[in-house]
């Protein structure tokens, strides 16, 4: 599936948000692979993060290990980086 609009990210319902804003590479990857072991399959994590290689990292990341990169709003300062369980 192709990442969604951000009006689409805009109305989804994390079930966990994890905060790693001022946190550098390679921390917010870590919290949210933290933050994976806390949800159900198919829930969503979203992910705050300052870090400008963050989105990337994420992208990449749930490819390998079989997550949905759903997308990225850029809010005031920090990206919103939203990825569902796959596994």
């Amino acid at each position: 599936m192709t990442a969604l609009t951000v009006a689409e990210l805009g109305s989804v319902t994390a079930a966990e948000i994890i905060d790693a804003r001022g946190a550098a590479c390679p921390g917010p990857l870590l919290e949210a692979k933290k933050g994976m072991g806390k949800v159900a399959m198919g829930d969503v994590v979203e992910l705050w993060s300052s870090d400008p290689v963050t989105k990337t990292d994420i992208s990449a990341w749930s490819g390998k290990v079989g997550h949905e990169f759903l997308g990225v709003i850029e809010d005031d300062g920090y990206d919103r980086v939203f990825i569902r369980r796959g596994k």
